[in-house]
């Protein structure tokens, strides 16, 4: 059996970005992802910079691997109605497939190490853990959680989500589209859903939408969905009609639970989307993932360097600096997807909120968060 200090069990933003702040700092990481990079993943792939001081403290430049600058917003309904103003901290399009390499290979070079396989059964042991794959087991004193919106271990773990059948699907693809501006991020609605639009470091543009499955499981595919639904918003009919598919067929991942979930299960402490899923509204999921691994991080370094702190206080701590940092952040992601999937709100709306640049910041300013260093 394997012995490590830390284990952490997903390589998504928030496992790698928690491996690199932890072995940094002289700790022995492992990390466990089922699949090798690079690889696409399903995400907005649109990031506020609310999280470049941290990153770069990390030695993580985004503007190295090409990530574009984006400074614009905009949201339309499928009435045509088209609102736009300037984003206060603004972000970067950057693609998961770059993104996650570069962690990857950052953390690689500060000595983590990574285990590809499937992590089937977490179990505590009274100071520690015992972590289970196909081909072995594994021991640690601390384990983090970061193996995103779902996954076997939580049905192992008895998670109340897990056990529901969910409503939710999202799709995503990257198409060329030489008139689309670097600087934009676009949110547009249609029924039963809505999707982002922004530029990657590729120079291709990610749609990522999220759809219920009560509307898409009338139709036979994605291609007809995206005429017979997607088009209905004149914008993404637009975008579509005068794009070219890069990947050869979209990624798509189903049952997306936005329940909430608890920070920290049988012991181990939950980042990213597997401690809660915000709605994909600027895509701050990714920002979310990466300031999760900073709190986790440094409550874990804490552990370590005080003798009189206890894993009852760790585990305590990261709940209250969890919900103190995100609960309004998802409540208030919830309450706007509310009224963007209403299309009679929405379009009020637009119509009437959308005249004041002041509220639209004040909006977009309730799903950012601060500056973290």
């Amino acid at each position: 059996m394997k012995e490590h200090e830390i284990i952490i069990i997903g390589g998504g933003l928030a496992g790698l970005t928690a491996a690199i702040h932890l072995s940094s700092e002289g700790k022995d990481v492992a990390l466990f992802e089922m699949n090798p990079y690079p690889n696409h993943k399903v995400c907005g792939e649109y990031v506020s910079k609310e999280i470049e001081p941290y990153l770069n403290r990390l030695g993580v430049d985004l503007t190295t691997i090409g990530a574009v600058n984006i400074t614009r917003f905009q949201i339309s309904t499928v009435e045509g109605d088209l609102v736009e103003t300037h984003l206060p901290l603004g972000g970067f399009g950057i693609s998961r497939y770059a993104f996650d390499n570069f962690l990857f290979t950052h953390a690689k070079n500060l000595g983590v190490q990574f285990y590809f396989e499937k992590v089937i059964r977490t179990d505590f042991m009274d100071t520690g853990f015992l972590i289970t794959t196909i081909s072995g087991t594994y021991s640690s004193k601390i384990a983090v959680g970061a193996y995103g919106k779902r996954s076997v271990l939580d049905k192992k773990l008895e998670r109340d989500f897990s056990f529901k059948k969910q409503s939710w699907l999202a799709v995503k693809a990257h198409y060329h589209c030489p008139d689309f501006p670097d600087d934009l991020v676009g949110l547009h609605n249609f029924e039963g859903g809505y999707g982002g639009l922004s530029k990657t470091e590729s120079g291709a543009v990610n749609f990522c939408y999220l759809a219920s499955y009560r509307t898409f499981k009338e139709y036979k595919d994605i291609t007809e969905f995206n005429e017979k639904v997607v088009s209905s918003n004149p914008f993404l009919k637009k975008f579509l009609s005068e794009s070219d598919l890069v990947f050869d067929n979209p990624l798509t991942i189903a049952q997306i639970s936005f329940d909430e979930k608890e920070s920290v299960v049988n012991h181990m402490l939950m980042c990213g989307d597997t401690a809660g899923l915000i709605h994909p509204l600027c895509g701050n999921g990714m920002a979310m993932a990466i300031h999760s691994a900073k709190i986790a991080s440094e409550i874990i370094l804490k552990f370590f360097k005080e003798s009189n702190f206890n894993r009852f206080q760790l585990e305590q701590e990261y709940r209250k600096s969890w919900s103190k940092t995100f609960s309004r952040r998802l409540w208030y992601g919830r309450k706007l997807q509310g009224i963007i999937l209403n299309k009679n709100m929405v379009t009020r709306g637009i119509r009437t909120v959308g005249k004041s640049d002041s509220l639209m910041k004040f909006i977009i300013s309730k799903t950012h968060g601060e500056l973290i260093q």
